[in-house]
């Protein structure tokens, strides 16, 4: 039922708004209420919404056809402007130092919202009479006294206000709120404006914004200067820090054709949580009365003053769930007005019998019956002891309004302006009271232009140059149980410039729309969790990303990062990559299982490589032992137990002094083992050559020789050995890379050829060896070790050559155990292949072996 009221209230409107409107000056003007004094001070204000005059022809002296007004909407909170000058100008009466014992007077006119009715007011005030006759002073005695104007409350109305009283040069303060464009529209004096602190209302709304982290936000603006001046700095503004807008709606003037479809408002408002709207109540009533069937989606609204959802005709309805509950406004924060609330607690008819404007707005706030008389509404009865203190706050608000501030500040400025022109006319005591009777108005231009609460809008400079900071009050709108709704005030923000702000806000008293009990949410795109980094989407705002798990060795500790942290070398990313955690550090040890059976297999191999030679000596007089130079058997046993040793060196913590001794004993060892090797090898093609019949060769020639292979092929190696730790030695070193979470503590070899050089000199020496063995396999086999030592040497180089690659292509722990496994491997091959074949025979069959069969 409440719906169809509203929109049947609509489509007159509607009806009303297609119709011509035409003024015609034969009828009355709207009725005003006055009060004589020295002084008069006009006043335009706008107390109700109608579809205005609708009349045959503009300024038209003939009789016409009158269409009465139809009312729509009574705007009772409005009433308390007129009261703030009425207040204002009863003080100023009362001090006799402002005006030097005169007085002010007022004239007050309701021009509503329509801009014909703010002309035909300001042309009465300038001819005090109904209808009023253009360039004529019909009523001297008002219009003589008339010092300056205040109205009206939008941008509209205030420039159709100028272009009557500029044409005069009367003083114009306009209570709208400031528009630059308003300068321009008027050809000659433009009104006075009170600054508005667009650039600190921004800066607060994106500290709210960023403090509950709203960064997908719709914009809903004025479809003119102010909302497109303010459009461009919010957006500039959030765009560096990271918000972006969500949509932006732009609203015509309520006499402007609707743009506002049911498909679009469900795309937009459905699209993000958090809505600022900026604007006042009449620029955005356009928006109010589009949305006002709509279903609640339950938006957070960030507004200024200016708004007042309150006080719309069908706000008992539907407008309070719609935007009032929850919504978060700025004020600016304004010294409060002495005795005001008293002064408004003491307004009753019986006090201000003549002001038509007090009949009206008691008659509906109190409801009382009426009567009309001339087109004025007369009580006929009501409630006598009735206070504006006990009318709720959708129809009274007790506390001061913003344009009310403005009014009250308005009157003490022109008070001020006539203080200072009186002054000037004053000659020591012989001052007396006596007003001109030829007034200039304009005379006021010059005090007026040194005020402190406005600026001119043709004039660069701000005129307010002793404000340091401004302050706006952050309230919330909340709902009482009986219905009523309260302004809440959860925090401030202190703006003094653009590096200094201080913003503080108490969530706690806050209530959100519908009732919720957690902030809402307002993004486009789902926060990235910790470990995921944003990556902008293509052709979407910033704030719309998707979320992509961070690389290897990256992390990100923070939700929405745009990029992923690169952890130190000396740590790496868990799991979840969202931590760094401390790497561990690594080394093939006893303790590792590898190092601990490597060492096992060392230890073993050495003690059977000492057993074996303990059993050469033991059977030292045997031919077996005897055949093949026992000396040079001994100590091919002795260097491949050192061989096994050596491997132990590589199982431990590198340091300088391993480091440098793993390499340096593995070569010289193993060059060692090689070249006796060879000596045995040699010593079996020698053998074979003495014991033939006319051989020049001698026995000891032989073992010399024998003995000086070992030494040469020895003493090269040392050389290589002692070349590589006099120019580039090997060092301990760290690999961060190798291994995921480890630190591996590893030999850097130095010199890489150094190293490639031993093992090619051990693989030489090898080759050789190898190659006289295999010449020398056809010779007779029972002395001859020719054949286990070609076989030997072909396991040792196959397992050094498959040494190389793996070598290269292994990493920490693993390279370490490559180079010991090929020590191993390579050993006992000599010590298998060489000397179990010796060992089977000493052990089982010495004892059928004589010198003399053995001959035969």
């Amino acid at each position: 039922m409440k719906l169809l009221i509203v929109f049947s209230l609509l489509i007159v409107l509607i009806v009303f708004q297609v119709q011509i409107s035409y003024v015609s000056l034969n009828n009355p003007a709207s009725p005003g209420y006055y009060q004589d004094g020295d002084f008069v001070i006009g006043g335009l204000f706008s107390l109700r919404m109608t579809t205005g005059d609708t009349r045959s022809k503009l300024f038209d002296f003939k009789d016409a056809i009158y269409l009465p007004e139809y009312v729509y909407g009574y705007l009772t909170k409005h009433y308390q402007h007129m009261l703030a000058m009425i207040f204002a100008i009863e003080k100023i009466n009362k001090d006799p130092n402002i005006l030097f014992n005169m007085s002010l007077g007022f004239y007050l006119f309701n021009v509503d919202f329509i801009e014909k009715k703010a002309i035909e007011s300001s042309m009465a005030l300038l001819s005090g009479e109904s209808p009023p006759v253009p360039n004529y002073s019909c009523r001297p005695e008002k219009t003589d006294k008339l010092v300056a104007v205040i109205g009206g409350i939008s941008t509209g109305i205030s420039t159709q206000i100028s272009r009557v009283l500029s044409l005069y040069n009367i003083p114009q303060i306009s209570y709208a709120p400031f528009d630059h464009s308003l300068g321009t529209r008027v050809q000659l004096q433009s009104p006075y404006q009170f600054p508005m602190h667009t650039t600190a209302l921004y800066h607060g709304i994106i500290q709210l914004l960023l403090y509950f982290t709203w960064v997908w936000v719709g914009m809903v603006v004025t479809d003119d200067m102010r909302g497109e001046l303010f459009l461009r700095d919010i957006t500039e503004e959030m765009n560096n820090h990271g918000l972006c807008v969500a949509f932006v709606e732009k609203i015509p003037e309520f006499s402007a054709q609707d743009r506002v479809t049911k498909k679009a408002f469900m795309e937009r408002y459905t699209s993000t949580r958090v809505i600022v709207g900026f604007g006042d109540t009449y620029s955005l009533l356009r928006f109010v009365s589009s949305i006002i069937f709509h279903t609640n989606f339950g938006n957070v609204w960030i507004t200024t003053s200016y708004w007042d959802f309150t006080i719309l005709p069908f706000y008992q309805f539907i407008s309070r769930a719609l935007f009032s509950v929850g919504r978060l406004s700025f004020s600016v924060r304004m010294d409060q007005i002495l005795g005001f609330k008293d002064f408004l607690r003491s307004v009753q008819p019986r006090k201000y019998p003549h002001d038509i404007f007090l009949q009206d707005v008691w008659s509906i706030l109190f409801k009382c019956p009426y009567s009309y008389q001339h087109g004025v509404r007369i009580l006929t009865q009501c409630e006598q002891n009735g206070t504006l203190s006990t009318r709720p706050l959708h129809v009274w608000d007790m506390n001061t309004l913003p344009p009310s501030y403005k009014v009250h500040a308005a009157v003490y400025a022109i008070a001020q302006a006539l203080h200072e022109e009186l002054s000037l006319g004053m000659e020591g005591d012989s001052f007396t009271k006596c007003v001109p009777q030829t007034h200039l108005p304009w005379k006021l231009h010059p005090f007026l232009q040194k005020g402190k609460l406005w600026r001119r809008t043709n004039q660069e400079n701000i005129i307010n140059k002793e404000v340091l900071a401004t302050v706006f009050d952050i309230f919330n709108s909340q709902s009482l149980q009986k219905g009523n709704e309260v302004q809440v005030q959860v925090g401030e923000f202190v703006f003094e410039s653009h590096s200094v702000q201080h913003f503080s806000l108490n969530e706690k008293l806050i209530t959100w729309p519908r009732n919720q009990k957690e902030i809402p949410l307002s993004l486009c795109s789902q926060s990235c969790p910790l470990g995921f980094r944003k990556t902008p989407v293509e052709g979407k705002p910033s704030c719309c990303f998707d979320c992509l798990p961070c690389p290897d060795g990256e992390i990100a500790n923070e939700t929405d990062m745009d990029q992923c942290i690169k952890c130190p070398e000396d740590q790496y990313p868990n799991k979840q990559r969202n931590q760094c955690l401390p790497k561990i550090t690594a080394f093939l040890s006893c303790e590792d299982p590898l190092g601990a059976v490597l060492v096992s297999v060392a230890i073993s191999l050495s003690a059977f490589s000492a057993m074996i030679l303990g059993l050469f000596i033991h059977y030292r007089d045997t031919p077996i032992v005897r055949a093949n130079n026992r000396n040079l058997s001994y100590l091919l046993l002795v260097s491949l137990m050192l061989c096994f040793f050596c491997s132990l060196i590589f199982i431990c913590q590198p340091t300088t002094v391993t480091c440098i001794l793993r390499q340096m004993i593995f070569g010289v060892v193993f060059s060692i083992t090689i070249s006796a090797i060879l000596a045995k090898t040699f010593i079996v093609v020698v053998a074979f050559k003495v014991i033939k019949p006319g051989s020049t060769l001698q026995t000891w020639m032989v073992t010399r020789v024998s003995n000086a292979i070992v030494c040469c092929g020895s003493s090269i190696q040392v050389c290589i050995c002692a070349v590589w730790l006099g120019t580039y030695p090997p060092f301990p070193d760290v690999d961060m890379q190798s291994e995921f979470g480890q630190i591996i503590l590893w030999c850097n070899e130095g010199s890489t050829l150094a190293f490639y050089c031993v093992l090619g000199y051990l693989g030489f020496l090898a080759s050789l060896s190898l190659l006289i063995a295999f010449l020398a396999r056809r010779l007779p086999d029972t002395f001859n070790e020719a054949k286990t030592i070609t076989f030997s040497m072909l396991v040792f180089c196959s397992v050094w050559i498959s040494f190389v690659p793996t070598y290269l292509s292994s990493k920490g722990k693993t390279m370490v155990a490559v180079e010991i496994l090929s020590i191993l491997a390579s050993s006992s091959t000599l010590l298998g292949c060489i000397f179990l074949p010796k060992c089977y025979v000493i052990l089982m069959r010495s004892g059928g072996h004589s010198r003399k069969k053995i001959f035969k």
